[in-house]
């Protein structure tokens, strides 16, 4: 069992930044990977960004490649998502998920609100 949290969401002006935060509890040695996914209104959700839990190897969905950036602190077992220039497209409530070795993803946070104003 692994339980999410995610934060850092909220109201920004166009061209502003956030940085998102999701924190793992519970089975940490369990997940192979941390994912980053995002739903917009009346949209499919739709994927992000995924960090691998030891090795740190990143990927971004193309959309989103030069703005969104993955870190993390593994002492408190977080990875956070930094967005940079942030567009009203950007508008969605941004999802964490675990994936595990045999690449479902299977936890799931509840979400946080972005919402980017022109």
């Amino acid at each position: 069992q692994v339980q999410l949290v995610e934060s850092g969401g909220g109201l920004v002006q166009a061209g502003g930044s956030l940085r998102l935060s999701c924190a793992a509890s519970g089975r940490t040695s369990s997940i192979y990977a941390m994912g980053w996914f995002r739903q917009a209104p009346g949209k499919e959700r739709e994927f992000v960004a995924r960090v691998t839990w030891i090795t740190g190897i990143t990927n971004y969905a193309d959309s989103v490649k030069g703005r969104f950036a993955i870190s993390g602190d593994s002492a408190k077992n977080t990875k956070y998502l930094q967005i940079d220039n942030l567009t009203p497209e950007d508008t969605a409530v941004y999802y964490c998920a675990v994936q595990n070795p045999g690449r479902q993803y299977v936890y799931w946070g509840r979400g946080t609100q972005v919402t980017v104003s022109s």
